[in-house]
């Protein structure tokens, strides 16, 4: 089993990497691979609805992401992180996010994920909330810990006294092997639930008179 763990924080050395170590850790321990990208020292702009994707492999930027999307597909979960900026993630993480989930075409359903925000004091649900929609759109299990998952530390290296937070994404990293094994165990022993009704695409709005 793989996992991809995107590390949403410009500091590479930061609170954010501090955390998602604990999480390394248990899936080494556990015998998965770990794929880890950084958006340190990274331009990556954001989607500029060309649509481009909709009839093209890739995105029109032609830029990392492309490459970042064929790891996505190659990975059992995604973990992604984030340091909070204005009780949001970074901007640069979602833009990353935006394009990359949109522009990769291939079946996200029953890859598990996983996200974790962290701040010096506050914004770490509300960015929770925005990372978990990647996933729950995707048709994406989510794993969760014991609380929220939030990572707290204002200088570098803080977030070490952060007993809880750091034991929460140890938690989160072993029940995603959880759930990869038993996904991969059930989409061999039961396919037949694989298959689901076409989608079905409603607009709110309507020209006059219909």
């Amino acid at each position: 089993m793989k996992v991809l763990i995107i590390n949403g924080s410009p500091r590479p050395k930061g609170n954010t990497t501090k955390l998602l170590n604990e999480t390394k850790d248990v899936f080494a321990s556990l015998g998965v691979e770990v794929d880890a990208y950084s958006i340190a020292g990274k331009r990556i702009s954001g989607c500029m609805a060309c649509r481009y994707c909709h009839t093209h492999e890739g995105c029109a930027y032609h830029d990392e992401i492309d490459d970042l999307s064929k790891r996505f597909k190659e990975a059992d979960g995604l973990v992604v992180a984030s340091p909070v900026y204005y009780a949001s993630p970074n901007g640069t993480l979602i833009s990353l996010l935006d394009r990359l989930f949109q522009s990769s075409r291939f079946e996200k359903r029953y890859k598990v994920g996983a996200a974790f925000a962290i701040a010096r004091r506050g914004g770490t649900t509300a960015s929770f909330d925005v990372l978990n929609k990647y996933f729950t759109i995707s048709g994406m299990p989510v794993a969760s810990g014991d609380y929220w998952n939030n990572g707290f530390g204002g200088g570098a290296g803080e977030i070490a006294l952060d007993a809880e937070g750091l034991r929460n994404a140890r938690v989160v990293a072993k029940r995603m092997v959880f759930l990869m094994t038993a996904i991969a165990e059930a989409k061999k022993a039961h396919p037949e639930l694989l298959q689901e009704e076409p989608k079905v695409a409603t607009n709110f709005i309507r020209p006059k008179g219909e």
